[in-house]
């Protein structure tokens, strides 16, 4: 829970800083240019909120521009032990690996907002080494649903980010 605190504090800090003309720029995600990023963020900090609550999966909206408050509700959600307990109805996954999935969210897409508006980004070296171990074991299904891309070579003495990047499908070295 500290980790999906910190991750989240991080990344709704750039999201208040995001300049309207800033909204049309592309992200590192390539589905995404900066508003559809922070729509995305929307829906994961509303689905989230509601798997935490052993609710349904939510629909995606059009972008409001509320990430921070809405991430807030999330992390009262998982906020409560019962969050972490049992598989999700929703998902038929376990609640600690949905827990997981979106600190890979809040730590990946705070950088790819970052890298997208020139803002600087320090991910939580807690959190990327355990997003990193997360995905070394999820990334073939993470492929396979979409979800990451083909991998981005990247040395093996890289930082432990950059490695996380590259195994996504990320370019630690992408700029606008």
């Amino acid at each position: 829970m500290p980790l999906m605190r910190r991750a989240t504090e991080r990344t709704a800090g750039l999201v208040r800083t995001v300049r309207q003309e800033q909204l049309g720029l592309p992200t590192p995600c390539a589905k995404f240019d900066v508003k559809d990023l922070i729509n995305h963020l929307e829906w994961v900090a509303e689905l989230f909120e509601s798997l935490a609550r052993k609710g349904p999966m939510t629909e995606q909206r059009s972008y409001a521009g509320d990430f921070p408050e809405r991430a807030e509700g999330t992390l009262a959600a998982w906020s409560r032990p019962e969050a972490w307990e049992g598989t999700s109805p929703a998902m038929g996954m376990p609640m600690t690996a949905l827990g997981h999935m979106y600190l890979v969210d809040m730590v990946v897409h705070g950088w790819d907002l970052a890298r997208a508006t020139g803002q600087e980004y320090e991910p939580d070296p807690e959190a990327v080494a355990r997003v990193l171990h997360f995905t070394d074991q999820m990334v073939e299904t993470g492929r396979q649903r979409g979800v990451f891309g083909p991998p981005v070579a990247v040395p093996d003495d890289a930082p432990l980010f950059d490695r996380l990047l590259g195994v996504i499908g990320r370019d630690p070295a992408w700029t606008v």
